[in-house]
C-alpha cells in the first residue's frame, strides 16, 4: 500500500474511477462526472494521475464502440438494401417459421449477433476494468487500465506518485 497517499485521495480517486458509471443515469456521464471530479481535485499529484487514467480509459471505450459500430456498418448497409425483401419475409413469417425464412434473415442474425457479442465483451470488459481501477485507488495504488490510449498524457510509471 502506498503510505504517502491520504485517505482522503484514496476516497476522491476511487469515486473518480466509480463515477464513470454515471453514465448508466444520465447520457455522458461517464466523462461528465470524473471529468468534474478530477478538475476540482487535480493539484494533488495522484488524484490528478487517477483522474488522467479514468478519462483517457472512457474515451477510448467510447472508440473501441464507435469502431464496432463503423465496422457493422457496412454490413447493415449491404442487408439494408435487401429491406424490401427482409419486410415481405417478416410479413409472411408470422406465425410459421421455415428453413427458407431463417436462411433470408441470417445475414441479419449474424450482423446483430456479432456486434452484440462484441459491445457485451467490451461491457464486460469496462466492468472489471472500472472496477478493479477502483479497488487499486481505494488502496492508494494507480491502475494502469489494459488498452486505454493515452489521449491525456499520464506519467510512465503510475506507481512512483508521491504526495506530501
Amino acid at each position: 500500500m502506498n503510505s504517502t497517499v491520504s485517505e482522503n485521495q484514496k476516497n476522491v480517486a476511487a469515486a473518480m474511477h466509480l463515477s464513470t458509471f454515471a453514465k448508466f443515469i444520465f447520457p455522458f456521464g461517464n466523462f461528465i462526472a470524473p471529468l468534474l471530479l478530477w478538475t476540482f481535485n487535480k493539484e494533488q499529484a495522484f488524484v490528478d494521475e487517477n483522474g488522467k487514467q479514468a478519462l483517457n480509459f472512457q474515451l477510448s471505450i467510447f472508440i473501441y464502440t464507435l469502431l464496432i459500430g463503423l465496422i457493422s456498418l457496412p454490413f447493415v448497409l449491404i442487408f439494408a438494401a435487401d429491406f424490401i425483401t427482409l419486410i415481405d419475409t417478416i410479413d409472411t413469417t408470422v406465425g410459421e417459421i421455415s428453413m427458407h425464412n431463417i436462411k433470408s434473415l441470417s445475414g441479419y442474425i449474424i450482423v446483430i449477433f456479432i456486434a452484440a457479442i462484441l459491445l457485451f465483451g467490451l461491457f464486460v470488459f469496462e466492468l472489471y476494468a472500472v472496477i478493479s481501477a477502483t479497488m487499486a485507488a481505494s488502496k492508494g495504488y494507480l491502475y494502469k487500465y489494459p488498452l486505454s490510449i493515452s489521449f491525456i498524457k499520464t506519467t510512465s510509471q503510475p506507481q512512483e506518485i508521491e504526495t506530501e
